[in-house]
């Protein structure tokens, strides 16, 4: 009995040293998808180390491209059936780059009686990296922003802005704080250069104009 269990353990290592030296991103989970194993290649699809990767749900590292597959092999794996499965998935791998590819989900278990693990394995088949980001298009102003802005180019105070849009000081100032949040201007000067940078004000007009009619 004795050499029986030295032999099992002996296997044992040798399948786990396999394990870690497969290529393919391969995992060990329960029935409910939650990683029990997983060698260096899967740890490193998702970013971490293989003992990080424990415990964690395998639907959440890897999202499924189609719902009704992860309800069929639900049902599947509740009637004990012992097919392989398969799962289109997407992921974003470290770097923010967005791959595809497909798990493929085997029950394995001692016995038919006993509650299967899955063997999972992942297949990268394709991936898209993201493209630099575009500058962020400056909301556009309302007829009442563009006008004040036009006033302040001017040279207009707060108060003579106000009688000039029969608003209040209090109004005006709310536009102005408004669009100093939304372009990230520390003070007038600054809103109004941007304002002129951004195409609302006409650059070379005086009085100021504006250009089109706002939004």
């Amino acid at each position: 009995m004795d050499l029986a269990r030295q032999e099992a353990v002996t296997w044992r290592n040798r399948a786990l040293l396999l394990f870690d030296r497969v290529a393919m991103p391969v995992a060990v989970c329960d029935v409910y998808g939650a990683v029990l194993l997983a060698n260096p290649a899967m740890a490193a699809e998702c970013g971490t180390t293989p003992g990080r990767l424990r415990g964690r749900d395998v639907l959440d590292l890897f999202s499924p491209r189609e719902a009704t597959q992860v309800e069929r092999i639900a049902e599947a794996l509740r009637l004990r059936h012992r097919s392989r499965y398969q799962v289109s998935v997407r992921w974003q791998a470290p770097g923010g780059v967005e791959r595809y590819g497909e798990l493929t989900a085997d029950p394995v278990s001692d016995t038919v009686e006993d509650t299967p693990a899955l063997l999972v394995m992942l297949r990268v088949d394709a991936e898209r990296v993201p493209s630099p980001a575009a500058p962020a298009e400056p909301a556009l102003v309302t007829p009442m922003e563009a006008r004040i802005l036009a006033l302040l180019a001017a040279g207009a105070t707060t108060a003579r802005a106000a009688r000039e849009t029969a608003l209040t000081t209090d109004g005006v100032t709310y536009h102005l704080r408004r669009l100093s949040s939304r372009w990230g201007a520390s003070n007038r000067t600054e809103l109004v250069a941007r304002a002129y940078a951004l195409g609302v004000l006409i650059p070379g007009v005086w009085p100021p104009g504006v250009s089109g009619d706002g939004a």
